[in-house]
C-alpha cells in the first residue's frame, strides 16, 4: 500500500515516524543512490528558499495517475514534481502587492517576506493548503494546482507562519518574531465550510515575543491538545504573555489549559536561551500521554501532556542534566534546535531522537554506543522506560552519533533514522552576509536506529547547505532541498 508525508514531521504530532514504510530496510539502505535533482526558478530571501516537502501518492495529474511531491517557495510560487523523475507537474503563482514594513526584523532572515511554513495535505479533500506571503489560506488541487479554496484571511501579511497542521478540518499554525506585525500565538481555521470559515487566535504576547518557533509549528495530541515551546520576552499571564513556556491549549477553539514555566525561566531570558528553538513532540507510552521538549540550554524535559508542569506549573515528570551548549551561548547554532523526533522499534521500545548544534556538553551522561568525535553537532538517542520506583519515565542515553554539521530534525523509517547535516553557518554574530560565508554543502545520512552506526551518506550529491529545512520519507524515497532552490530525490536503484 502506497504511503503519503502529508505534513512536516510527517504526523500532527510532529513524529518524524515514517511507520508506513516497509521498501527501505537496514539491509538495503546503503544502496541508496540520488535518482534526481529539480532545479526549480525560485530566489531566495535572506536564509529561505523552500519549503521542506510533502508527498501525496494516487494523485489524478494531466500526465497520469502519480506520487507527487510539493514544495513552496518563500518568493511565491508552490510547485509538484513527478516523484519518479522530478519532472514538474505544475506549478501556482500568487500573484500581491504588499509594501513590506519597515524597522524591527522585516526584511531579515527572521521575517524574509514570503512563504515561510510549510504546507499541508488533505486527501480527503484532495487540497494542498497553503499560507501565501499576504496573509492568506489558499487550498490548490493537488491535481492541477487551481485554486479551490480560498483566500481566507488568516494571518498578518508578512507574517513568519510556520508547518502547517490539519486535524479534522480544522487547519492549525504558529507566528513569532512579529512579522508583518502578527502577534505570536497559536491560529486556527476551520475550513469545513470555506464559504464561512471560523478563526480562532491564541495570543502569547503583547509584543514581538513569545514566538513559537520550532520548525514543526503547532504540535497536536490525540488528547484534543496543541502544544508548543515559546521564546523570549515576558512572563506575565496576568498580561497575556507567556515567553520561555511549553504551552498547552484546546483545539479547535485555542482555549489556554496549562503551561510550563522552566524554573531558572529568568536566567534563559537573559542569556537568550529560550525554549522556542525546537518543537517538542507528543507520544503515547504505556497507558500515557507524554510531551518531550528541548532548549538552546540543552536541556532535554519530559511532561505528563495532560498535566503540563504539574500543581505549580514548574514540575516536570524528567530532566535531563545540560547536554551540550557548555557556554550557554544563545545565536551560534548551539543546543537543540528544529524539532524532537520518536518512534517504537519491533519490540515494542519507544525511542527519542534529539538533533544537537555543538559538542556534548562535560555533563552529558554518557552513552553506551558512540560513534566517533562530533564537535560540529551530532544525534542523541535515547531510550523512554520507567522509572523503578514511580513508574514515571525516564530518559535512557542510548547512542550518539558521530560528527553532524547544524543536523535538522530526524526521520525514522524502518528501523533506520535519516538526518540532513545542513552545513549552514549559524553564527548570527556580524550579520547575514557572513552566515553566507563558511557554509558546507548539506550532507544526509542513514543510520542504524538501534546504534547510530553510519549505514549511508550522500556524500557531494548535494550542492549546497540549507537553512530551517526538513526531510520527508515515502515509498522507498528520501526528498531534500537546499538552499538553491533544488530538490533531490533519493531511492533505491532499480533491481
Amino acid at each position: 500500500m502506497a504511503a503519503d508525508w502529508l505534513t512536516f514531521a510527517h504526523d500532527p504530532q510532529r513524529s518524524g515516524w515514517a511507520s508506513e514504510e516497509k521498501t527501505l530496510s537496514r539491509d538495503n539502505v546503503s544502496a541508496l543512490t540520488l535518482k534526481w535533482k529539480a532545479k526549480l526558478p525560485n530566489e531566495s530571501s535572506h536564509l529561505s528558499a523552500l519549503t521542506a516537502p510533502v508527498v501525496a501518492a494516487g494523485v489524478t495529474t494531466s500526465h497520469g495517475v502519480r506520487t507527487a511531491v510539493y514544495v513552496a517557495g518563500v518568493k511565491g510560487t508552490v510547485w509538484a514534481l513527478d516523484a519518479e523523475t522530478g519532472e514538474q507537474l505544475w506549478s501556482h503563482e500568487f500573484k500581491y502587492r504588499i509594501l513590506p514594513g519597515k524597522g524591527g526584523y522585516q526584511g531579515t532572515f527572521l521575517c524574509p517576506n514570503g512563504i515561510t511554513a510549510t504546507p499541508v495535505i488533505d486527501k480527503s479533500t484532495r487540497l494542498l493548503y497553503l499560507i501565501a506571503a499576504d496573509g492568506a489560506l489558499y487550498g490548490l488541487d493537488m491535481g492541477s494546482g487551481d485554486v479551490r479554496v480560498g483566500p481566507i484571511q488568516f494571518v498578518a501579511a508578512l507574517a513568519k507562519s510556520w508547518s502547517l497542521s490539519l486535524v479534522d478540518g480544522v487547519v492549525y499554525t504558529t507566528l513569532s518574531q512579529g512579522c508583518g506585525a502578527g502577534l505570536s500565538g497559536f491560529y486556527a481555521v476551520d475550513v469545513r465550510d470555506p464559504h464561512h470559515p471560523i478563526v480562532h487566535q491564541l495570543l502569547l504576547s503583547n509584543s514581538d515575543t513569545a514566538g513559537i518557533w520550532g520548525r514543526g509549528g503547532p504540535v497536536i495530541g490525540d488528547n484534543r491538545r496543541i502544544y508548543g515551546s515559546t521564546a523570549d520576552g515576558k512572563f506575565d499571564p496576568a498580561a497575556g504573555d507567556y515567553s520561555n513556556t511549553v504551552i498547552a491549549a484546546s483545539i479547535p477553539d485555542l482555549n489556554l489549559l496549562d503551561y510550563y514555566l522552566p524554573p531558572n525561566w529568568d536566567y534563559l531570558r537573559k542569556r537568550d536561551l529560550d525554549l522556542g528553538s525546537a518543537s517538542p513532540v507528543y507520544f503515547g507510552w504505556k497507558s500515557r500521554h507524554l510531551l518531550a521538549s528541548g532548549t538552546k540550554e540543552s536541556v532535554l524535559r519530559l511532561f505528563d501532556a495532560d498535566a503540563l508542569g504539574g500543581a505549580d506549573h514548574q514540575t516536570s515528570l524528567f530532566a535531563t542534566p545540560q547536554l551540550g551548549n557548555e557556554n550557554g551561548l544563545c545565536c551560534e547554532g548551539l543546543g537543540i534546535w528544529g524539532g524532537l523526533s520518536t518512534a517504537r522499534d519491533e519490540a515494542g521500545q519507544t525511542w527519542l531522537f534529539v538533533p544537537l548544534g555543538g559538542a556534548l556538553a562535560p555533563t552529558a551522561p554518557k552513552f553506551p554506543l558512540t560513534n566517533g568525535p562530533n564537535p560540529h553537532g551530532s544525534v542523541m538517542a535515547f531510550k523512554v522506560i520507567a522509572d523503578s520506583n514511580t513508574r514515571d519515565p525516564l530518559l535512557e542515553p542510548a547512542w550518539v552519533s558521530g560528527d553532524l554539521n547544524i543536523p535538522d530534525p530526524v526521520v525514522i523509517a524502518n528501523g533506520i533514522v535519516f538526518v540532513l547535516s545542513t552545513g549552514e553557518n549559524a553564527v548570527q554574530k556580524g550579520g547575514e552576509e557572513k552566515r553566507l560565508l563558511n557554509t558546507r554543502p548539506a550532507v544526509l545520512y542513514a543510520l542504524d536506529a538501534a546504534s547510530g552506526k553510519e549505514l549511508f551518506n550522500s556524500k557531494d550529491a548535494i550542492a549546497t547547505w540549507v537553512h530551517f529545512s526538513g526531510l520527508a520519507v515515502a515509498n522507498g524515497q528520501v526528498y531534500v532541498v537546499d538552499r538553491d532552490s533544488n530538490v533531490y530525490g533519493f531511492g533505491l536503484p532499480p533491481k
